[in-house]
């Protein structure tokens, strides 16, 4: 399903006819939806419309696959596994404009907050093909530095950045405006280069990145929502622009729930397969908001033996590296109710007993608490499940009577 189709099924979306800017405006209102759709039907400085906030919870991408929320984990675990090749399709969406100059100005990308070092897009799925190890997809946030150029944030280490410190320059693509299931979508050639984009985007631009321009990119808010720095990062010039007909521009609030979703929600499996993997029955994780959907999680599990809780925690940090605490809890909590897991932390938890403490080591780049040059970090996890065998009062909560409140209020 396109980015367009399913904004057309959801039945909450709000729409807002008043001209907004693309400065401050968007994204304010945005921010006072909290975690509700909206579509922006004229922007001041574009011809373009924007909607933002389409994917803000686990529920909305469940809604988008027609699956429940504890399905989720099953279905994406699927597809990890057993990946399908696109389907290559000709006279794509995505190019059925062409524009005659790259001018990015005319584009609505959001300048987000006051602090922001630009014009951001935050959203977008950046394409990349290496000659011997093929193509790769992930999200680098691009900033806006001139009518035909960005300046993209790299994390070290990664694919993206493995490409280009071999390559140096290399031709890429951003693609704004993609469904949730974007790396199963049908897909089309690049214009400019030898790579597959998603066909029903909204969006695309085609350009090079190269090690040899530099600039500033930043300052901007993470998804811990706190302002990261300023850093030197490549440069990417744009030299195609293409896109759907009325085409609608995907923002995303950084640091808010969209954000978050979308960068906790893809660790859970991972995290799920390696406790199952530990001999242990995972039921669910949850890559939770609270923890900013990165550094914390929590992990449900049906617990067989005493060392159960320990281990899961373990399995758990080899299945997200960058995660900074677990919490483990018994199946009869609900991992995404705050209240039963403090509950549980408070009445089945013993430091001296359930405290798993690592040793020192290299945490995640969003923690603003790690130490700053290195990101070395602490990481420790909580056995919050209840022992198995009670000495004293039980460790389950006591049954309440129910009534149906229509037989005795009007």
């Amino acid at each position: 399903m396109s980015f367009r189709s399913h904004l057309e099924k959801i039945k909450d979306l709000k729409i807002v006819k008043k001209p907004v800017s693309k400065k401050l405006e968007a994204s304010a209102i945005i921010n006072e939806l909290v975690d509700k759709p909206v579509k922006f039907e004229k922007v001041k400085e574009s011809e373009f419309s924007v909607a933002g906030n389409i994917f803000p919870t686990k529920q909305s991408i469940a809604d988008y696959f027609g699956c429940k929320v504890n399905e989720l984990i099953p279905t994406i675990t699927k597809a990890i596994e057993n990946p399908t090749k696109p389907t290559m399709i000709e006279n794509a969406p995505c190019q059925e404009v062409e524009l005659d100059e790259t001018d990015l100005d005319k584009i609505p990308i959001l300048f987000h907050c006051k602090n922001d070092g630009g014009n951001y897009i935050s959203s977008g799925v950046i394409i990349a093909k290496h000659p011997k190890l093929g193509q790769n997809l992930d999200f680098h946030r691009s900033m806006q530095i001139a009518k035909n150029k960005f300046v993209i944030r790299i994390v070290k280490k990664r694919n993206f950045d493995c490409f280009l410190q071999e390559l140096k320059t290399m031709p890429m693509a951003i693609c704004v405006g993609n469904g949730a299931n974007v790396l199963v979508a049908a897909a089309t050639k690049a214009k400019t280069f030898d790579a597959i984009i998603p066909a029903n985007c909204e969006f695309v631009f085609e350009g090079t990145i190269s090690l040899e321009e530099m600039a500033d990119e930043g300052p901007f808010i993470d998804l811990t929502e706190t302002q990261d720095i300023v850093r030197k990062e490549p440069v990417f010039t744009v030299t195609k622009i293409t896109h759907r007909k009325d085409a609608i521009w995907q923002a995303l609030l950084p640091g808010k729930f969209e954000h978050k979703v979308l960068m906790g929600m893809p660790r859970e499996p991972t995290m799920f397969k390696k406790v199952n993997e530990a001999g242990i029955k995972c039921i669910d994780v949850n890559v939770n908001s609270g923890g900013c959907s990165w550094l914390h999680a929590r992990i449900k599990i049906d617990k067989k033996t005493e060392e159960d809780g320990k281990k899961a925690i373990e399995a758990g940090f080899e299945g997200h590296k960058s995660c900074k605490h677990i919490f483990v809890y018994d199946k009869d909590i609900d991992i995404y109710n705050d209240q039963e897991c403090e509950w549980a932390m408070a009445t089945r938890f013993q430091a001296d007993r359930d405290f798993v403490m690592k040793d020192k080591e290299k945490g995640s780049s969003l923690d603003p608490s790690a130490e700053a040059e290195t990101k070395m970090t602490t990481k420790c996890g909580f056995d919050c499940t209840a022992p198995l065998k009670t000495k004293g009062k039980s460790f389950g909560k006591a049954p309440f009577p129910k009534a149906d409140l229509k037989d005795y209020l009007e």
